[in-house]
């Protein structure tokens, strides 16, 4: 496995080579990407540095579903060794590919993540990721096997065998969503356990908060970390936090990332808040150029405290399609959870309900009381919480405090949104 510090020894001459193989790649065998580049009058000759990256035009998951299963296929279905596909639950699945060899550098891309986060082969990794269609389980039991951990294929839900097997077979590294993580942290406190042996915690799949982190970590007695990963590019491993928790690494061997304003498309100062692009380099099966993730970040490329130079974004905040305008207000999921953590009596698990009048939407944030109490408590948490988040957001927004256990709990990606009945 090639080591991490490695991977930012790639000089700018050897990225610009790889990019412009990716771009006669889609060029002459993928024919919508072809069309996409003649409308604006670009030809692959015409890219002569990283900077020209910009003149081409961007992907989008809209590209994925309009040339759906297979049209933005660079190679023929014989030569895949593997897909995977979104839930699909707005409307087509979004199919992804693989060769053998696109198989073999996600692997090493994951297991080169978990080791720069601290998992060694001595460690018992337990996935409770979902397996299948969803690249989740499958990406971190493949990197964690190719770093010779021994791994647990545990997969999401059946929260009672999974702390029973946390407990019999030691568990030491957990991989889930951090919105799981918290309700089997809740589910161990109920029943009165602990799991002396985790150490550490492998979380993504879905925007968390600093609060997050920290009730996790309390909870659990853990360090949790980051991981950032989307089907499109390739799945988990994409980006991985190290242990000072300073940003995800990302491997500029293999993917190239641009921040621009979701607004105007056009590319950002590093440091600057934006939504995040990639380009792969080495992707044989479905290239991407220019995709655009909708996730919202910062990019850097200064040392990190952790010795470890190279590309690195901040931990993903939202996402630009997660936007809720609310009486002229933008307001992300992101910042109710922020919010929420911040005040003591409030647990994370919530619920944001939407609904509109006369063409004007309201928002009224659902949560729980972290312990049982009598219900003048309650209100007063409530009237807390609503004074708090205006403070917070800029406006008011109804909220409802409700008693523990009200909420349903995710056994994989948390469910945030909802309209009202």
């Amino acid at each position: 496995m090639r080591q991490t510090h490695e991977a930012q020894h790639m000089s700018t001459e050897e990225r610009y080579n790889l990019f412009r193989w990716v771009l006669e790649v889609v060029w002459e065998n993928v024919p919508a990407y072809r069309r996409k580049m003649e409308r604006v009058r670009i030809v692959p000759d015409d890219i002569r540095s990283l900077d020209d990256i910009r003149k081409l035009p961007f992907t989008t998951k809209n590209d994925l579903r309009d040339n759906y299963p297979t049209g933005l296929l660079a190679r023929p279905v014989k030569e895949l060794v593997r897909f995977h596909a979104s839930s699909g639950t707005t409307g087509k699945p979004t199919v992804v590919a693989y060769t053998a060899r696109d198989i073999e550098n996600w692997t090493e891309l994951m297991a080169r993540g978990l080791a720069l986060a601290g998992v060694t082969r001595d460690d018992v990794v337990h996935v409770a990721y979902g397996y299948g269609l969803f690249t989740g389980g499958l990406g971190l039991h493949n990197g964690a096997e190719r770093l010779g951990a021994t791994v647990v294929p545990a997969s999401g839900g059946f929260t009672d065998r999974q702390i029973m097997l946390m407990e019999d077979l030691g568990a030491t590294v957990l991989c889930c969503t951090p919105s799981y993580a918290l309700h089997l942290a809740e589910a161990l406190r109920k029943e009165g356990k602990s799991l002396p042996a985790l150490r550490l915690g492998i979380f993504g799949a879905e925007p968390w908060s600093e609060e997050l982190r920290r009730r996790i970590e309390m909870e659990l007695g853990i360090t949790a970390l980051d991981v950032y990963g989307l089907s499109e590019i390739m799945g988990p491993g994409v980006g991985m936090e190290c242990p000072h928790k300073n940003g995800l690494h990302l491997w500029d061997d293999h993917f190239l990332a641009e921040i621009i304003d979701p607004e105007s498309g056009d590319v950002l100062p590093e440091g600057t808040r934006g939504e995040l692009v990639m380009t792969t380099l080495t992707k044989e099966a479905l290239p991407l150029i220019r995709y655009r993730t909708r996730d919202l970040t910062t990019l850097h490329t200064d040392v990190c405290s952790c010795g470890l130079a190279g590309s690195r974004i901040g931990r993903i905040g939202a996402r630009s399609d997660d936007m809720l305008i609310i009486r002229g207000v933008n307001v992300f999921p992101s910042q109710v959870e922020v919010a929420l953590g911040q005040l003591a009596g409030l647990s994370l698990h919530y619920v944001l309900e939407v609904s509109e009048r006369d063409g004007m939407k309201d928002l009224t944030v659902i949560c729980e009381a972290e312990k049982d109490m009598p219900e003048p408590m309650r209100q007063h948490l409530e009237r807390d919480a609503g004074k708090h988040l205006h403070d917070v957001l800029g406006i008011r927004v109804g909220i409802r405090v409700e008693v523990p256990g009200s909420i349903p709990r995710s056994q994989g990606k948390a469910v945030r949104l909802r309209k009202a009945a």
